[in-house]
């Protein structure tokens, strides 16, 4: 169902993802839609992020052979994300790093959802990406209080290293913990890199698309990092994105 979420505005592309089932639900009982997610998804106008038909349930290139997920992939995304990436009474704010931030779009969901407090690192390895993320973000009032406040923090560098592949004013703003409670990748690896795997706080969860290097079959897989510290790893189901590269591959 989730390729018939397309509409006519980002209101009726939000109420298309929640009735198929595609937004984290308020609790494990129930199928009603969190309205804290609800609410964060029409926050966010795909349109500031997505170039052309923005309300379309596909992905699209946004340039430098990279594309902007389909709105139900990054629905997906965050409903698996959702228990490490809500704030909640009485526990520490959630910090999440968004690895392959792309046009901004997910990153600006994320920094909605974590509430104040809650930190989000967006990481892309293409200069003129960030730069952009950063230009689609300062569009709309809610953005560009989030940039300004530094709940989200938009940096160049290789997110296959997780925060060690930022320097500087970047590295100064997470030196503080430079483990999260939440790690979603946007682009497809050959392999759960360990750097990432390391900043996972305890609990902690990665999402992240895999490609077998043999069969070129790609699988999204969640990997948990328990309270002591026990890794699990869970594939989830089959996708298509594109790969994790470096910078020149892709300039």
């Amino acid at each position: 169902m989730a390729w018939r979420s397309s509409g006519a505005t980002n209101e009726e592309l939000v109420a298309n993802l929640a009735g198929h089932g595609m937004l984290p639900s308020a609790d494990t009982t129930s199928t009603a839609v969190d309205e804290r997610a609800r609410a964060a998804f029409l926050a966010v106008d795909r349109a500031d992020y997505a170039p052309r038909r923005p309300y379309d349930d596909a992905p699209q290139g946004i340039g430098y052979g990279v594309t902007i997920s389909a709105p139900h992939m990054h629905a997906l995304a965050v409903k698996h994300l959702w228990p490490y990436v809500v704030p909640r009474a009485g526990e520490r704010a959630p910090r999440v790093l968004d690895v392959g931030a792309g046009s901004g779009y997910l990153t600006h969901v994320l920094g909605e959802i974590v509430g104040d407090g809650g930190f989000v690192l967006g990481v892309e390895h293409i200069p003129a990406l960030c730069r952009l993320a950063e230009t689609n973000m300062r569009k709309s009032a809610g953005g560009r209080a989030l940039l300004d406040s530094g709940r989200v923090v938009l940096a160049v560098g290789d997110g296959r290293r997780g925060a060690a592949a930022l320097a500087g004013v970047e590295m100064d703003l997470v030196a503080s913990d430079s483990r999260f409670d939440a790690i979603h990748v946007g682009a497809a690896a050959t392999e759960a890199h360990q750097a990432l795997i390391d900043q996972l706080r305890a609990p902690g969860r990665l999402f992240i698309p895999l490609e077998d290097v043999d069969s070129g079959l790609q699988h999204l897989w969640t990997i948990d990092k328990d309270v002591d510290g026990t890794v699990r790893r869970t594939r989830l189901f089959g996708v298509r994105y594109v790969p994790l590269t470096d910078a020149p591959e892709v300039l």
